[in-house]
């Protein structure tokens, strides 16, 4: 093997994650984010390269302390609309002036519904009156969203009509054919 074939002694930071959390991470629209303790907010999200993308603040949408804090709980809806699977993800904030903030902010901007102006105008507001942009990157094991927490009041699903013995239709009269 050749010396500079590109192996390296650099350990990859980047978690892997489950094939769960990577479909529901590519068809996220909206999250419940969980920060330090408090009660899951429903935040709307752009998914980039198996990561969410978020913004909150003056004008936009409430994520108190989402842009302080370094790790927080995701969970993500499935097709059926209920709870598919939530997973810890390291919160990592997009700051105006790195270059990352010039590649992410606009495609954020861009799926922004509503929006009053032109991209380039949302991206400078964010910028300037304080807005946050952060990254939610998957950093831990995955939980099944089959289970409701202990402090859900929640009544727990009723059996699935597969379960159900499905009996046949009454009948009063057989009819003849002639």
């Amino acid at each position: 093997m050749r010396e500079d074939a590109g192996v390296t002694d650099e350990v990859d930071e980047r978690v892997t994650t489950t094939p769960l959390v990577d479909e529901a991470v590519k068809k996220a629209a909206v999250a419940w984010v969980g920060v330090a303790g408090e009660p899951a907010r429903a935040l709307w999200c752009v998914p980039f390269e198996g990561s969410l993308l978020v913004v909150s603040g003056p004008g936009e949408q409430a994520a108190p302390g989402l842009a302080e804090a370094a790790e927080a709980q995701v969970t993500l809806r499935g097709d059926h609309g209920g709870r598919i699977v939530a997973w810890p993800a390291r919160v990592a904030r997009v700051t105006p002036d790195s270059e990352e903030w010039t590649a992410l902010a606009p495609t954020v901007a861009a799926k922004r519904l509503n929006a009053s102006g032109p991209t380039a105008d949302l991206v400078r507001r964010w910028a300037t009156e304080g807005c946050a942009l952060v990254r939610l990157v998957p950093a831990g094991e995955p939980t099944a969203g089959a289970r409701l927490p202990d402090s859900s009041l929640a009544e727990p699903p009723r059996p699935a009509p597969v379960v159900r013995v499905t009996r046949s239709p009454f009948r009063l009269h057989r009819v003849r054919r002639r």
